[in-house]
């Protein structure tokens, strides 16, 4: 038993792993339906679509038995919502708001993106995800829902993610922790509790915890890692800490996009798959859908999932936010639950099947995608990597 305590984590959680689709719309509608007191909404991308009307129309329900409703969406992300629609909302009492910093219209935006997915129910419940509300993203009769996850968290660290949304309503940053008080800590290896920690990204703030969380995990690998990340472009901070890691014998398996949203960010995503190879790392390419979650987990006892994408996007510029987990039971949940996707749902990507695949002019498109990307998160960050 572990007698130390971990600086930022609480103590006195339960956690569970969601897989996206219908589990999660369901999960999502019920906690709305049962709220009593205070519902907190943050999210990147709102459609108006069918599953995006069932989760505006649970929360005018919640906002009319006086539930205290914040929804705060992306400005740039969600813009196709209609005057009305957002309209129907507020007249129902739900507190409505952009996230819009710094300039937008319907067609320009700039500045940085509200990105983190965090829904909390009456201060004690939440959801911690990277999925949008859109059917997309659900199981729907027309099509299968994007893969995606979320950490479902009942204790301490909904006290903390509801300071994170409340601070993010008012435009304050904190430079530290929230503390909360009036619960125990409880030691993580204890059945009685769940050490969790909120790990944000944004530089405005000066916090890049996911970042950081991602490179101690890598330095103190010592068996095996499993990440899956849909746009997988890491800088050469991240590279180096995966080459030590396989160079210490650590065995690395990437769940990347077989096919993706993003043609260029494929296509530069593949560029890496020679070097990745180079060292051992295992790439096994999701083929069921189109791969949307962001989730790692390491040695058996810590995972992370959330919003954060493995790139300089999410590392310099947009707003991101996951739950950083050391838990034995909930690390071997998201074990299983990814060899379980690789075992069944994926192809994996030998030195003989891309070899075979690749030729001159693909090399060549890789490489440009690869560089163009580069560019354009060098373009959009406005400032220079301190991680490279």
């Amino acid at each position: 038993m572990r007698k130390h305590l971990h600086a930022g984590f609480s103590y006195s959680n339960q956690v569970r792993l969601i897989k996206g689709g219908l589990a999660f719309f369901e999960m999502l509608e019920a906690l709305i339906n049962q709220a009593k007191d205070t519902i907190y909404f943050q999210i990147y991308i709102f459609d108006e679509d069918d599953t995006g009307r069932r989760v505006a129309h649970a929360l005018i329900a919640a906002a009319k038995r006086n539930v205290a409703v914040h929804l705060l969406l992306d400005g740039y992300a969600s813009k196709g919502l209609s005057t009305s629609f957002v309209q129907d909302m507020k007249d129902a009492g739900v507190h409505f708001r952009w996230f819009t910093l710094y300039v937008k219209n319907r067609k320009f935006y700039l500045g940085r993106r509200l990105h983190h997915k965090v829904i909390v129910i009456d201060s004690k419940e939440s959801l911690v995800c990277g999925l949008n509300i859109s059917d997309r993203y659900n199981d729907m009769p027309e099509n299968i829902a994007w893969l995606d996850w979320a950490a479902y968290v009942v204790g301490e660290a909904s006290i903390e993610l509801e300071q994170v949304c409340k601070r993010r309503i008012k435009g304050k940053f904190s430079f530290a922790h929230h503390k909360t008080s009036g619960l125990i800590q409880i030691n993580e290896d204890s059945k009685q509790g769940c050490a969790i920690k909120i790990n944000q990204n944004d530089w405005v703030a000066r916090k890049s915890e996911i970042t950081k969380s991602y490179l101690q995990m890598l330095k103190g690998a010592s068996s095996k890692i499993i990440i899956m990340s849909p746009y997988f472009l890491p800088g050469r901070a991240f590279r180096k800490q995966l080459r030590l890691a396989t160079q210490r014998g650590v065995k690395v398996q990437l769940i990347l996009a077989g096919m993706s949203d993003i043609s260029l960010s494929k296509y530069g995503e593949r560029y890496l798959y020679d070097w990745l190879m180079r060292y051992s790392i295992k790439i096994y390419e999701y083929q069921k859908s189109v791969l949307h979650g962001k989730i790692a987990t390491c040695d058996g006892h810590w995972t992370t999932v959330g919003s954060y994408n493995i790139n300089n996007l999410s590392a310099y510029a947009s707003i991101e936010l996951n739950i950083e987990v050391k838990n034995d039971e909930f690390a071997k949940q998201a074990e299983h639950a990814l060899i379980d996707i690789i075992e069944k749902e994926c192809i994996q990507v030998t030195k003989e099947s891309y070899k075979q695949e690749i030729n001159i002019v693909k090399r060549a498109l890789q490489w440009a995608a690869y560089n163009l990307l580069r560019f354009m998160l060098v373009l959009f960050t406005f400032r220079k990597s301190q991680q490279e």
